[in-house]
């Protein structure tokens, strides 16, 4: 389930869930970690854009979190945690830089990949191709669910700045993803 809050007793739940397992309490940290790690290892996923960097950073991210719990200061959990994750992903993300390994994916024939597939591969090329600001923040938006407000809180910039970066993502996408589909997809 991506983060994404339903209903009004999610908030409270994950309010009072926060404020017992910033007390202490490891049966908070234990529902806490359920309603949040999909959404988490998703963004985790999105972010680093292999499994097992993703698995390591989500792991990281909730180590984090458990460690660090007396510095949550009770106002917007799932910003907080979502901080975390970002801050994890960067580090993993700088320490790759120079050292980048020969993608095999990336030099398959798509020809024989399925529809799906071949889509969900290159709306992934495109988001690893955005700079870390960019993807970042639409990652948190189309895959998370957040609101600006809260990719604001979770970057620590500005509402208005938030709402940039994810539009400028999107038209990045756009523009990298229109000739793949339009030579896949359209009657020559």
């Amino acid at each position: 389930m991506a983060y994404s809050v339903q209903h009004n007793n999610d908030e409270e739940l994950i309010r009072q869930n926060a404020e017992r397992f910033r007390q202490g309490d490891t049966a908070a940290f234990q529902w806490l970690y359920k309603y949040f790690s999909r959404g988490i290892f998703r963004f985790c996923l999105k972010m680093l854009g292999e499994e097992s960097a993703a698995k390591d950073a989500y792991q990281e991210t909730f180590l984090r979190v458990y460690e660090h719990r007396l510095e949550f200061r009770g106002e917007n959990f799932p910003a907080w945690l979502f901080t975390i994750a970002r801050r994890v992903c960067l580090n993993v993300i700088r320490a790759r830089k120079g050292n980048e390994e020969f993608d095999e994916l990336f030099h398959s024939n798509d020809e024989t990949l399925e529809t799906d597939v071949f889509l969900r591969h290159h709306i992934q090329k495109a988001l690893d191709s955005l700079p870390d600001m960019l993807k970042e923040a639409i990652v948190l938006r189309e895959y998370e669910g957040l609101s600006y407000q809260e990719i604001a809180e979770v970057l620590h910039i500005d509402l208005s700045l938030a709402k940039v970066r994810v539009h400028r993502a999107r038209l990045l996408v756009r523009k990298i993803l229109t000739p793949i589909i339009q030579e896949r997809y359209e009657p020559r």
